[in-house]
């Protein structure tokens, strides 16, 4: 098969086993270390996350395989790849605008978020549904192999890749007014809270992922024979290495601090209400043994004033 087809290829180049082998090795050991954390902390939100972890390993995987088949390459192999390598960051940021929602939970700073913590967490997974779905149906059609259907596919995947990129930067611009608007007004919670490193943790893996999504979208708007499809160093660079960072990223600052420190409070507040209901309770009934006990024998007394008297 010529590599230089100015049509369309499946690869322009050879897949390298040993990168892929190097990055998978990478990502099942982080995937390994984030499911050991998430059971242990039982911070069953960050569950997206984990599965994106599953697809990157899996995804270069693929490549091996497509690998041992130049030049005479197969579109399951092809499509297995792109396809687990697109969707894996949206698991991922699923995860991250529900730690914006933990976050703000923690410090009690709801009345300083501009979208309510409910809402938050709706607007953003329902973006990520819809950038999940784009890139399957883009994927589905690219699948059939003609070039119609391949460019199709592809300019499909680019509005996926585009919305995803809307959202993370709405979500920037949220985190960035929260932030700003706790550092002016810091609530009682935030004073004894690690907010703030969480907080930029959720910049920094932010930043990662729009840097990889602006370059998936460069890469698909080129044609099949641009200058990114032709250099596979660039799918690592831009790709690889970015949500290897994020995995590194959340294994270090990992939000199980954040979980802990709400279940911390949570319980705080239940010892506290218990507290004050037991001693509403306890007093309403010392009031009462108290009038009892005063009004037994005042009206005893009387009784037997009255008796006397007659």
């Amino acid at each position: 098969m010529n590599l230089h087809n100015p049509l369309w290829q499946f690869y322009r180049y050879k897949p390298s086993v040993a990168a892929a082998t190097v990055f998978i090795a990478l990502f099942l050991l982080l995937t390994a270390i984030h499911s050991t954390q998430l059971l242990r902390w039982r911070t069953w939100y960050f569950l997206p996350f984990l599965v994106g972890g599953f697809l990157e390993w899996m995804g270069y995987i693929g490549r091996i395989i497509s690998s041992y088949e130049t030049p005479n390459w197969t579109l399951v192999p092809y499509t297995w790849q792109a396809l687990l390598l697109l969707l894996a960051p949206a698991f991922f940021s699923a995860s991250i605008y529900m730690t914006l929602g933990r976050i703000i939970l923690m410090v009690d700073g709801e009345g300083l978020a501009l979208l309510s913590r409910r809402y938050l967490t709706k607007v953003f997974v329902t973006g990520d549904i819809v950038f999940l779905v784009l890139q399957a149906i883009g994927g589905g059609i690219m699948s059939h192999g003609t070039l119609h259907t391949l460019s199709l596919g592809s300019t499909i995947i680019v509005i996926g890749i585009s919305i995803q990129i809307l959202f993370f930067s709405i979500f920037l611009y949220l985190t960035l007014l929260f932030h700003h608007r706790l550092t002016r007004q810091p609530t009682l919670s935030s004073l004894s809270t690690p907010w703030l490193k969480h907080i930029r943790a959720l910049y920094a893996a932010s930043a990662l992922i729009l840097l990889r999504s602006a370059v998936r979208v460069a890469e698909y708007r080129q044609s099949n024979d641009g200058w990114i499809m032709r250099r596979e160093w660039v799918l690592y660079v831009a790709d690889a290495l970015p949500m290897l960072g994020v995995m590194l990223l959340f294994a270090i600052v990992h939000p199980s601090e954040v979980v802990l420190a709400t279940r911390k409070r949570g319980a705080k507040r239940e010892v506290h209400t218990s507290s004050t209901m037991t001693t509403a309770t306890t007093t309403q009934e010392n009031i009462s043994v108290n009038y009892l006990g005063v009004s037994a024998p005042q009206q005893a007394g009387e009784g037997g004033e009255r008796a006397d008297e007659v």
